[in-house]
Parts: C-alpha cells; sequence; structure tokens
C-alpha cells in the first residue's frame, strides 16, 4: 500500500506540531536528562517489553551500582542478575553484560557512535541501535518501535491488522519514519514519537481529541488493530520454608524454566497441598500466563514430602535475599509477606548455605 498523508500535511508541519507537544507535554524520565550513551543503552534495553513505572527504580539502582560501561563489564553475572531481578526477561541482562565485556574487550570501552556499528554489540538490534545513535549522537536515522509503528499506520490510514512479519509492511513503516524524521534534532523527534505511542495513540481508547497531530490522522485512531494474544490461566503453588531466620529458595534445571540461574521459592506438589490455607495468594503473569500463585507455609521435616524435587537449593539469611538474582514472582511474594525490604543491594550476600 502506498504511503499517503493528508494532502495538507507535510513532514515539516508534524515535525513543529509534535515537537512543540512533546517539549510540554513529554514525562520527566530520569534517562531523559543525559546524553551518555551508556546511560541511554541501559535504559533502552530495560524497557523492552516493560512498564516505565518499574524500569524507573531499577534503572536507577542499576546505574548507581555500575556506573559505567567498565564497571559492568567487571560485575559477575550474579549481581547483574541481582540488579535485574523483577524485570523479567533475564536474557536481556546476560546479553547486556555480554556486550558491556565485548566493548572493554574489543573498542577500548567506547560504545560505537553509529547505528550500523552499535548492531555488533550482542543482544542490540535495529531499534536499540536507533534509539542509542540518535539519542545520544545526534545521528539522523529514524526509530521504529511498537508505539511509533501504530502512529505512522493510523497517520498514513493503514490497518495495523496486516501481516505484520512481511518485509513489505516493515519496508513501508521504516520508509515512511524516515521520511517523517526531523534530521535535525533526531533524538528528540524519535523520543516524541515514542512518547505519543506510549501516553495519546494509545492501542485502544486513544486520546485524540488531545493528540497534537490529529489533523493529519487519516484515521483518528478508527483502524483495524491486531487482536490481543489470548492468556493462558494456571494456578500454581510455592512453599515457604523458614529456619533459624533463614528462607529457603531453589533454582530449577535450565530445562525446566524460562528464568535459569534465577532462584525461587519451591514449588509445592499439586496433589499433596498443605492443610492448612495459604498464607498469601497473588496474581501474576509471565509472558502469555496468567499466574494464581498460592504461598503456602512448610515445616522444613516436609519439605521433601510436599515440594517438587529437582534443581539446587540453599538456605538464605533475609538480610541477603536483596542481593540475590530473585524470579519477579520471589521478589513480590517476599516483599509483600515482609521478608524483602529493599530493591537495591548494596554489596554481594554471603555465600549461601547448602541444604542438609
Amino acid at each position: 500500500m502506498a504511503s499517503r498523508l493528508r494532502a495538507e500535511t507535510t513532514p515539516q508541519n508534524l515535525q513543529d506540531q509534535l515537537s512543540g507537544w512533546y517539549a510540554a507535554h513529554r514525562r520527566d524520565l530520569p534517562w531523559r536528562r543525559t546524553r551518555n550513551p551508556y546511560f541511554i543503552w541501559i535504559s533502552e534495553i530495560m524497557l523492552q517489553q516493560t512498564r516505565v513505572a518499574v524500569v524507573i527504580d531499577r534503572y536507577q539502582a542499576f546505574v548507581s551500582r555500575f556506573p559505567t560501561v567498565q564497571a559492568l563489564a567487571e560485575a559477575g553475572e550474579h549481581d547483574v542478575l541481582a540488579l535485574w531481578s523483577g524485570l523479567g526477561y533475564y536474557r536481556r541482562a546476560r546479553m547486556l553484560h555480554q556486550a558491556a565485556q565485548f566493548v572493554v574487550r574489543n573498542l577500548d570501552g567506547q560504545l560505537p557512535r553509529t547505528a550500523a556499528e552499535l548492531l555488533q554489540l550482542p543482544g542490540v538490534g535495529g531499534y536499540t541501535a536507533a534509539a542509542i545513535a540518535s539519542i545520544a549522537y545526534g545521528e539522523p536515522v529514524a526509530v521504529v518501535d511498537g508505539n511509533v509503528e501504530r502512529v505512522i499506520c493510523r497517520l498514513a490510514g493503514w490497518d495495523e491488522a496486516e501481516p505484520k512479519g512481511s518485509s513489505a509492511h516493515r519496508r513501508r513503516i521504516e520508509q515512511m519514519a524516515s521520511r517523517l524524521l526531523d534530521r535535525t534534532h533526531p533524538g528528540e523527534w524519535n523520543q516524541a514519537m515514542m512518547e505519543l505511542g506510549a501516553t495519546v495513540c494509545l492501542p485502544r481508547n486513544p486520546q485524540c481529541l488531545v493528540c497534537p497531530v490529529a489533523s493529519g490522522c487519516q484515521t483518528r485512531g478508527e483502524h483495524k488493530t491486531q487482536p490481543r494474544a489470548r492468556m493462558l490461566t494456571r494456578e500454581v503453588a510455592h512453599a515457604v520454608v523458614e529456619r533459624r531466620g533463614a528462607i529457603l529458595l531453589e533454582r530449577r534445571p535450565a530445562a525446566e524454566t524460562v528464568m535459569p540461574g534465577m532462584w525461587q521459592l519451591p514449588l509445592l506438589r499439586p496433589a499433596e497441598p498443605p492443610r492448612d490455607p495459604p498464607l498469601l495468594t497473588v496474581r501474576h503473569a509471565i509472558m502469555q500466563v496468567n499466574y494464581r500463585v498460592h504461598l503456602h507455609a512448610v515445616a522444613p521435616a516436609d519439605i521433601n514430602r510436599l515440594t517438587i524435587a529437582g534443581g539446587e537449593r540453599r538456605w538464605c539469611a533475609k538480610t541477603d535475599l536483596a542481593g540475590l538474582p530473585l524470579t519477579g514472582l520471589a521478589r513480590k511474594v517476599l516483599t509483600k509477606l515482609g521478608k524483602l525490604t529493599t530493591h537495591a543491594p548494596a554489596a554481594r550476600p554471603r555465600r549461601l548455605r547448602s541444604t542438609p
């Protein structure tokens, strides 16, 4: 489908309208107060598939602990995962760590300055490379994420319900994004487009009455959108086992989990739940699954009878919990139960004690 904006709408008009709106309404986010490419890189990786509100605290703790690419490269994976705990998609943290080591080892500790060169880093794709290059270095390259794609589809009157995997669809979006790009201020423009999609041009119930570019929009939000993926629902139960001020944690075998290397509370056998009511029940979403999670107190003597064997188990002092790479679910429930009181580990925890 050919690109088609309204006849009276020009890239310059859109740039003027959107730039003025962004200057007045943009959210004050910590990574927008810097042009440090390392900080921008960290924020862009964290923001992938994660809500801004969740990222803010984790970002600040992460860059405080690892203020330079050198510091991140020299850190142990254990410590990197501990600071990532709660953000999910832990492969991002591992790739970020590997990329920092690559930069220190092969690039004298300096991040590349162009989008094309940034693509050589592990875990950096086209979107992330364009975001870093345009925001930190002012390279005139357009950023296309899900928010930008939605804005462009609506401006041009294209149905989002068209197959997104096709090269023709991707090329059409990228060509329009490049056509609209403010090449004088590419970083600000890219952030303005993403901000518009995140706060006004929403997937459902777009706020067209307050949209700064509504006059040039072909659809005003009325167009076909991709249907939401169907969420699955599952119920699981975990054991809360305490002994002499320590809590029992486990790491499941890599073949059994989407979060290898992360610590969690032991899984209870579904056929033999404890007789007592749960201490707590929470809801937790992982990818396309909504979990209803029951937390039961279990006596140390009943561990083998009531929990699913396998993996590695350790007793962890409550004072050391914050410094561990916990799964997001473990962090959530331990916080709700009053066992975990801080998100930012000050130092690596003491060695965990093995189970008897």
